[in-house]
């Protein structure tokens, strides 16, 4: 069972909304744009808000997705954990772009709002706040993401720790080279070049 929810949130997660979404707007192929990026700040770089919108929409979308169907087919908390962090490792590594993927933030906070939607708001309102502040996506990513292990614990979700370490642990993998830039104070703000 566990299995096949992994299957299903990874084929879930690897749908590259950001490539589909610039290529059917003729925005140019989105990894030769900007950072190379799939995700919705890099598609905020073709200009076009509304793109960045529905591949943020989108890839939040399908790591809720991969958690609710999993507990509509009666899934319990352990396997809708193993279904959202599938889909984040599929928004990561899709097999459909040779596992060049994103950085996963959209569907994290996807899949924290199907898991538990008040961490999810809670890590969303985190993103928001540090992005005002500081005008760097990688910063909010950051901060909500590490922001998540303090909002399962106070809001009375310590079932979620395991996947949620496990979860923390990807996006600051993933931002590495964000995490070297922002030491150096060479990481772009929201609307600059990469």
């Amino acid at each position: 069972m566990l299995l096949l929810w992994a299957a299903l949130g990874y084929l879930l997660g690897s749908v590259p909304f950001g490539v589909l979404i610039t290529r059917a707007m003729n925005l140019g192929d989105l990894r030769n744009i900007g950072s190379g990026n799939i995700g919705a700040t890099n598609v905020l770089r073709t200009g076009n808000k509304g793109a960045a919108a529905a591949t943020l929409i989108l890839d939040g979308g399908k790591g809720a997705a991969a958690v609710l169907l999993a507990k509509a087919f009666g899934g319990d908390v352990w396997v809708m954990q193993v279904a959202g962090l599938a889909a984040f490792v599929g928004h990561c590594f899709p097999v459909w772009l040779k596992f060049q993927g994103g950085k996963g933030v959209a569907t994290f906070l996807g899949l924290m709002l199907a898991l538990a939607w008040p961490v999810g708001l809670l890590c969303c309102a985190t993103w928001a706040v540090a992005v005002a502040v500081t005008r760097i996506s990688s910063v909010g990513a950051l901060a909500a993401s590490a922001g998540s292990l303090v909002w399962m614990s106070v809001s009375g979700h310590p079932e979620l720790l395991v996947s949620g370490v496990v979860l923390v642990a990807l996006v600051f993998w993933r931002h590495a080279a964000n995490i070297a830039r922002l030491k150096q104070g060479t990481e772009p703000k929201i609307g600059q070049k990469a």
